[in-house]
């Protein structure tokens, strides 16, 4: 049970990493140049997870805007809004789901304490 809930704190903070990137992207989805970031989860072998962050580096699209010299091309943000949506939604309920664990893991144990008790 101890060992569930260690996964289960890890995958909490993973995805709590997560949402940060992409709240992080959101926030700057109109920022010229921004490079959004990515969080992939990788397990190890005392069975729980950790966050690695990097970054995408894709290039925005180029947009021609009025500058003191003319017309020139500014690159813009590469953030897609239509996926940092739907990865907010699942990365809640992952979030839940490992809170649930969690939970449960807690009521067995207090369970098991008071078989013992």
């Amino acid at each position: 049970m101890i060992s569930a809930m260690n996964s289960s704190l890890s995958a909490l903070t993973a995805f709590a990493r997560k949402q940060e990137s992409v709240a992080a992207n959101t926030a700057n989805v109109n920022t010229d140049g921004y490079k959004k970031t990515r969080v992939t989860i990788e397990s190890d072998v005392a069975g729980t997870v950790q966050p690695q962050v990097s970054r995408v580096e894709t290039p925005g699209p180029l947009v021609s805007q009025p500058g003191p010299a003319g017309e020139e091309l500014v690159e813009k943000s590469n953030v897609e809004i239509a996926e940092e949506i739907p990865q907010a939604m699942l990365n809640s309920r992952f979030y839940q789901a490992n809170l649930k664990v969690m939970q449960l893991s807690d009521d067995m144990l207090g369970s098991l304490l008071d078989i013992k008790g």
